[in-house]
């Protein structure tokens, strides 16, 4: 599974991106977070407040309940605003 990481959640955590191999025992993205947030205190400050953060499966906005697979690309990344 590849993470991406993007923003300040890059800066928190210290890397843009990593291989996750074998993949977590996640079944979604709630659950990948919560298995993230206790790698580290680098990840636990950043997703200290999930209300903050969106995602993206397979380069696909989801919310936090969307199914997540072993060879998945899963990016996090803060809400994104445009004019």
């Amino acid at each position: 599974m590849k993470l991406l990481y993007f923003a300040w959640l890059r800066q928190r955590i210290g890397k843009g991106e990593e291989d996750i191999a074998p993949a977590p025992p996640a079944q979604n993205v709630a659950e990948l977070i919560d298995w993230l947030k206790a790698r580290g205190p680098g990840y636990a400050a950043a997703f200290a407040d999930p209300k903050l953060v969106r995602a993206a499966v397979n380069q696909v906005h989801v919310k936090f309940d969307a199914p997540i697979a072993a060879g998945d690309e899963v990016a996090f990344f803060p809400p994104v605003t445009g004019g």
